[in-house]
């Protein structure tokens, strides 16, 4: 990866199903618009004409035979393209970037609902990201079955979204337990209550970024 010089700040919004994050996403950007900073919403996998279609092989509930390693590559494969195409060129323009899921999710998904081992993963992740990580990861965390209650409401289920509620409790758990681990970056938003409760949590998070005395936030 080209050692680009990041101008801007890279946040990215993680969560299980039904967790809220696309709702949280658009009033989050406009909140950090409205503080005049430029910012560019993207998302994974996607966030490219490329990762576009990766998105769709991925999420294709017709893909019942997909092997794990099969998705495993393909998410890393649609991220490269994202990083180098999207997520790159922004912050060295000096926006900000604010994706619906990263890699975090990958160890969650992948690692923790697939089982697939943790460093096989950081082996992807390390020869794609080459170190690059969030400058701050915002975690929609509510009870599995509260969010696959609200997810089967939005109508036909994609391919993760038909997993069993055990999957969907190993990526909770996964989450959580990276939240723990990277707790400078990590910041856990109570995502099972209403959501005007939400946003007093994010609008909260957000007035960190723009005090001089916390821009590490």
């Amino acid at each position: 990866m080209s050692q680009t010089k990041k101008q801007g700040r890279f946040i990215t919004l993680e969560g299980g199903e039904g967790a809220g994050k696309s709702t949280s996403l658009e009033y989050l950007c406009a909140r950090v618009q409205a503080s005049g900073v430029k910012v560019l919403r993207t998302r994974e996998p996607g966030g490219t004409p490329l990762g576009e279609k990766v998105r769709e092989i991925l999420l294709n509930p017709d893909h019942t035979g997909m092997h794990s390693d099969t998705e495993l590559l393909l998410m890393f494969a649609a991220r490269a393209q994202h990083l180098h195409e999207t997520i790159l060129p922004a912050l060295a323009r000096g926006e900000w970037v604010i994706c619906d899921r990263f890699t975090d999710a990958t160890y969650a998904y992948q690692g923790g609902g697939r089982g697939i081992d943790v460093q096989r993963i950081c082996l992807l992740e390390d020869w794609v990201q080459q170190g690059f990580q969030p400058d701050v990861t915002l975690l929609f965390d509510l009870p599995v079955a509260q969010g696959l209650e609200r997810a089967g409401k939005r109508g036909a289920l994609d391919r993760f979204e038909q997993e069993q509620q055990d999957f969907f409790e190993q990526v909770r758990n996964t989450y959580l337990a990276r939240a723990a681990q990277h707790p400078e970056r990590f910041r856990i938003v109570d995502a099972g209550r209403e959501i005007a409760a939400v946003q007093q949590q994010l609008d909260d998070i957000i007035s960190t970024w723009f005090d001089s005395s916390d821009r590490t936030a």
